[in-house]
C-alpha cells in the first residue's frame, strides 16, 4: 500500500473514530499530495518520496510554528502543533540518532574523498539526497561542518 493510500486510510479511521487533531493533520497532508499532483503533468500517483518529502515539510513547519508559540505564551496552539507533528511522524522513517549521523556523514566523506570545507558541497549533496527524511537538513549540515573543520 503506497504512503498516499495509507493517509486516505487514516483520514477515513480518523473520522470513524472521530479524533479531530488526526483528521485535520492527514486532511492537510492529503490537500499537498493533490496539489503536488496538480502541478505538474498528468500524474495518478505520487511516489513515495515525493510524498514523504511532503509530510516531512509539513512536520518541520508544524515544529516551527509550535516553537513561534512557545515563545509568545501559546501553550494551547503549541500543543495543537505538536500533536498534528507526531501524527506525521508516523509516516516519516526513524530519525537518525546523532552517533548516527555521524556515522553516515563519516562514510560520507570516506567515500566522496573530502578533505577541507572546499569539498562541503560535495559532501552535502550527497548527504541530502541519501539521508532524506531521516535527519534534519541543518543537522546534517552541522555535523558535515564539524567533521570537516
Amino acid at each position: 500500500m503506497s504512503l498516499e493510500q495509507q493517509i486516505s486510510k487514516g483520514i477515513m479511521e480518523a473520522m470513524k473514530a472521530k479524533d479531530t487533531v488526526r483528521l485535520s493533520a492527514l486532511r492537510n497532508a492529503k490537500k499537498y499530495i493533490i496539489e503536488a499532483k496538480t502541478a505538474g503533468p498528468e500524474i495518478t500517483e505520487l511516489p513515495d518520496a515525493d510524498v514523504l518529502k511532503i509530510i516531512a515539510k509539513l512536520a518541520k513547519q508544524g515544529q516551527d510554528s509550535a516553537a513561534i508559540f512557545q515563545e509568545q505564551n501559546r501553550q494551547d496552539l503549541a500543543r495543537e502543533e505538536l500533536a498534528q507533528v507526531a501524527v506525521y511522524q508516523e509516516f516519516l522513517p526513524k530519525q537518525l540518532t546523532p552517533e548516527e549521523l555521524t556515522a553516515e556523514i563519516r562514510a560520507l566523506i570516506a567515500e566522496t574523498g573530502a578533505s577541507s570545507m572546499r569539498d562541503m558541497g560535495k559532501v552535502m549533496g550527497i548527504a541530502t539526497k541519501r539521508l532524506a527524511g531521516r535527519a534534519d537538513g541543518k543537522d546534517i549540515s552541522a555535523k558535515v561542518k564539524e567533521l570537516l573543520a
